[in-house]
């Protein structure tokens, strides 16, 4: 077995540092790991309005990156605008560089989980690509996610903090072990909303990966 390197010591001292802390103490450790180059990503999913909320109360101008592939309901897009100007996010929005109309015109409709194939290729060039190109243009050194434990058995694996080899960045996970009922309580506890009509039809499954947390995002996003 070869002898873990140097980053990985570091993210390994981390993660035993972070889990004794709270998720607002874990996001203000990022901010300061950043040095000013942090973002926070979302797409609105259920309980994202736990992780802004924490963000921008560190640092009220975070960039935050969403992915608006086009395929939102309208559901989605409400409670966007409502966080939007609830939390006053500085949000980064970006889009395709093909509209959903236009790709369902000339490639049909979105492919499902039996075509395991045309999904990721759906997914890298509706929502990898535009990610990639949101992650290049804000530069950050630190990535923050609402990524959790619970959400699916990949996630399982991970920790609060690693490095992300798809985009270059320190991957930071301040709710990593929050159950859905801390999330449910802190939500209760800020008055904040949440959004349960969300669908993201680059996973169009809970238990599988877009693409962005996952090592073959890495190649889809470059081949994008």
């Amino acid at each position: 077995m070869s002898n873990p390197s140097n980053s990985e010591v570091a993210v390994s001292a981390w993660n035993a540092q972070l889990h004794e802390l709270p998720p607002i103490d874990i996001v203000r450790w990022s901010i300061e790991q950043a040095k000013g180059r942090a973002v926070v990503s979302t797409n609105f999913r259920p309980y994202e309005a736990v992780l802004l909320h924490l963000c921008v109360q560190v640092q009220p101008d975070i960039p935050v990156l969403w992915v608006d592939h086009g395929y939102n309901r309208p559901a989605t897009y409400l409670h966007a605008e409502e966080l939007r100007r609830r939390l006053n996010l500085n949000l980064k929005a970006y889009l395709p560089r093909i509209s959903a109309a236009h790709r369902d015109a000339v490639y049909g409709p979105v492919p499902t989980t039996d075509d395991e194939e045309a999904l990721k290729q759906f997914s890298s060039v509706m929502k990898l690509e535009p990610f990639q190109r949101g992650m290049a243009e804000l530069a950050p050194t630190v990535w923050i996610t609402a990524l959790r434990k619970a959400q699916n058995p990949h996630r399982a694996e991970l920790d609060i903090v690693s490095t992300d080899s798809n985009f270059g960045t320190l991957k930071v996970s301040p709710i990593f072990f929050w159950s859905d009922a801390q999330m449910e309580q802190y939500l209760r506890t800020h008055n904040l909303p949440n959004e349960w009509d969300y669908f993201d039809p680059a996973k169009a499954d809970e238990k599988r990966e877009c693409g962005l947390h996952a090592a073959w995002g890495g190649h889809a996003v470059n081949n994008a």
